[in-house]
């Protein structure tokens, strides 16, 4: 996958420490010109970057990486989110970049990986330059803002945090019917993603520390990481850098929410549109989403 998805790119891994526990990043990189950080979403790898990596990489040096609990990251055992909050996932993604050379760099994040952006520009402002945010709107917001649409659309947020095993036994039955009811029934149904790379997605869906992580990442979005925004939501701590919403509008986020209304509470410094697609902009219109970087992150 790596050299058919990523040609001319170098991999590699960095071992980041937690307590006593080493905990693998594994990274692609290549291209030249200001650093930028790509960060996927759930319930994929950094292999949903291999449309865009290389025309970005004409004018950035680009680092795609999976997060923690997913692809060949590390997965630590964890209870109720505690190793899964975002803060934590954000401070594996500043190791990797420190550890490449990159002291401060652009971040662009899809889905999950949007929210670990969203925490490493708060936690680490002096480190991000740039902040590109894809299909999401704030977590406290959209959680405070809970109706009957919101829930319906974004049903896998309340499964997926229900306690251990739950969710895990109900998903390990059959991951990859999981991954093609709740990735290919969308707007562009299978058709936005490439064979090598959903080979990649439902590969490492089937583990069960995966399967197990994935949960864990939702349960510390609906626990320690709302504890989180609403400290930082009381000390007045708001994004310092510019920052890019960029949403599909046939997706969920446009049903439910107005995201960049809900953004301007956190950021002042703030852009962005939506783009003729569903919810994987990257996979489903990549030469638009390109675009749209080069007038947001120049």
């Amino acid at each position: 996958m790596q050299e058919a998805l990523f040609s001319g790119f170098r991999r590699g891994t960095v071992v980041c420490r937690e307590a006593d526990e080493e905990i693998a990043i594994p990274y692609v990189t290549g291209g030249s010109g200001p650093p930028l950080l790509l960060l996927h979403g759930f319930p994929q790898t950094h292999a949903m970057w291999h449309k865009v990596a290389g025309p970005l990489a004409r004018r950035h040096t680009v680092v795609a990486t999976d997060l923690r609990g997913y692809g060949q990251a590390g997965k630590p055992a964890s209870r109720g989110g505690a190793r899964y909050a975002k803060r934590a996932m954000a401070a594996d993604q500043l190791a990797v970049m420190r550890a490449l050379g990159h002291a401060r760099f652009a971040v662009m994040g899809h889905d999950r990986g949007a929210r670990v952006a969203h925490r490493l520009a708060l936690d680490h402002p002096q480190a991000v330059s740039r902040l590109v945010l894809l299909d999401i709107a704030p977590t406290l917001a959209m959680y405070e803002q809970t109706d009957m649409r919101f829930a319906s659309t974004y049903w896998h947020w309340f499964f997926l945090i229900q306690p251990e095993p739950l969710p895990e036994t109900l998903v390990g039955a059959d991951p990859e019917f999981m991954l093609r009811r709740f990735m290919g029934t969308r707007h562009a149904g299978m058709d936005a993603f490439d064979p090598r790379a959903w080979d990649e997605y439902v590969r490492h869906a089937r583990e069960p520390a995966a399967i197990h992580a994935m949960c864990e990442d939702y349960r510390a979005a609906a626990g320690i990481d709302l504890e989180h925004d609403r400290a930082d939501r009381s000390a007045g701590r708001r994004l310092a850098m510019p920052v890019a919403v960029l949403w599909g509008e046939h997706g969920g986020l446009a049903r439910c929410f107005d995201p960049l209304a809900l953004w301007r509470d956190y950021a002042a410094d703030l852009c962005g549109e939506a783009l003729p697609c569903g919810h994987y902009l990257a996979e489903e219109m990549p030469e638009a989403l390109v675009d749209a970087c080069r007038r947001y992150l120049e």
